[in-house]
């Protein structure tokens, strides 16, 4: 079972919480990705908490929003008070799987999507997991973005 408590939502791009909306904002203008998130076809948030208490008794808290389009994948990232990470990806440059499906969840049972491929921002092929709950919303997400990637391929 995964060390966190999750729950995702869909939202509009809008409803995001505002930190997550603006540093994905400011990460399409530093790279100069257009109007990429003028078409997007789903947009959620999942908002973790770690089950167990951390050093001193802190609870550690995650935010994560999500964007898919027809050919991107965006995401910001944002630990407790710390300021969002945001990572983007062309589809047709990365694999979608269901993270419950890779050899990892054997190891570090969870649920979520496991992206591999060539980031945005990077020059080599990166791997990235984004943690989802098991509810509808996820779910719909999930069939959704691998679908999409899956899509942009064949383009």
């Amino acid at each position: 079972m995964s060390e966190w408590n999750r729950k995702t939502v869909e939202v509009s791009f809008d409803g995001l919480s505002p930190a997550l909306v603006t540093a994905i904002k400011a990460h399409v203008e530093l790279y100069n990705l257009g109007s990429i998130l003028s078409d997007p076809l789903m947009c959620i948030q999942t908002n973790s908490e770690k089950t167990k208490k951390g050093l001193f008794g802190r609870s550690e808290k995650v935010s994560q929003g999500i964007v898919v389009t027809p050919r991107w994948l965006i995401w910001a990232v944002q630990g407790g008070d710390e300021q969002a990470v945001v990572l983007s990806a062309k589809l047709s440059d990365v694999v979608v799987q269901d993270y419950a499906r890779t050899q990892f969840a054997k190891m570090a049972p969870d649920s979520g999507i496991q992206i591999n491929g060539r980031f945005t921002d990077v020059s080599e092929n990166a791997s990235a997991f984004i943690g989802l709950d098991d509810g509808a919303a996820a779910e719909k997400f999930k069939e959704m973005v691998i679908e999409a990637a899956q899509d942009a391929k064949g383009r």
